[in-house]
């Protein structure tokens, strides 16, 4: 617990630094093309798009209580952040590898600049998703400003993930393509193109699914945006996160603290 309340003051410390150096990192992505930052956007609305037609036209795994298309883009919202972020930091020292080798530089913050440039189009899509809501009736109301809430929660979860995964990438690169892996398979076994609730699964098995961390987030975002549920209403699972989150982004601090004085000799 310590050890968590320590890098975020870390990290609040530096913030102006950290929010200069993602800003700088968001407009490198887009240098150099002619239509800027829109194809940092395009490749999540047609993905949005195509599991749409595909779900409609299968007519499986849907939630018919609400337009499907709402179900959906609440789901893959908190999915483009999560793995944008996951895999953006986890190179962070690798991309950044000039400023690891400086001895005064505070290289800790590294991979929260990645995360936070996550943010950036994060927001886009946050706005998008309020948009296409309100086109369909559900108007902003108070359950609507959890999505910063659980938008947090997510920020938290994968800033601790990605200290431990850049640290470890610097010595196991192929670690890259452990990560690709993952999110190939973590979207499915996330419940998001998928209603876990009417889908016929053993009462033990998704229980275990519920285990994901991703599982809050995303049942979150549902709930604010189309379900009309507080995040105290769940407190079993709210409960369950914060200490998942909390021993994560610890275990994460931890290795990096401890691999840090190698990075600038195999960089």
């Amino acid at each position: 617990m310590g050890q968590f309340f320590s890098e975020i003051a870390q990290i609040w410390k530096h913030k102006e630094m950290v929010s200069e150096l993602a800003k700088a990192d968001f407009k490198k992505r887009i240098a150099g093309s002619y239509f800027g930052m829109v194809w940092m956007f395009v490749q999540p609305v047609v993905t949005i798009v195509i599991y749409y037609l595909v779900f409609t036209l299968l007519r499986d795994g849907r939630n018919d209580r609400y337009p499907f298309i709402l179900w959906l883009v609440a789901g893959l919202v908190p999915w483009f952040f999560f793995s944008e972020a996951l895999s953006g930091g986890t190179r962070a020292l690798l991309d950044y590898s000039y400023l690891v080798k400086k001895v005064v530089f505070k290289i800790d913050i590294l991979p929260v600049v990645k995360v936070v440039s996550a943010v950036y189009v994060h927001l886009f899509f946050l706005a998008f998703a309020v948009l296409l809501y309100t086109l369909y009736g559900y108007y902003p109301d108070l359950y609507m400003l959890q999505i910063f809430y659980y938008s947090f929660c997510l920020l938290i979860l994968v800033t601790g993930i990605t200290y431990l995964t850049s640290a470890v990438v610097v010595f196991f690169r192929d670690l890259n393509q452990v990560i690709n892996i993952v999110l190939q398979v973590g979207v499915w076994v996330t419940p998001i193109m998928w209603d876990m609730d009417t889908m016929d699964i053993n009462a033990v098995f998704k229980n275990l699914l519920k285990l994901n961390p991703l599982y809050y987030v995303v049942q979150g975002y549902r709930d604010a945006l189309i379900g009309k549920t507080a995040f105290w209403e769940r407190p079993g699972h709210l409960l369950y996160f914060w200490i998942f989150t909390i021993l994560c982004f610890g275990l994460g601090a931890y290795v990096f603290k401890k691999l840090r004085m190698h990075f600038a000799d195999v960089l």
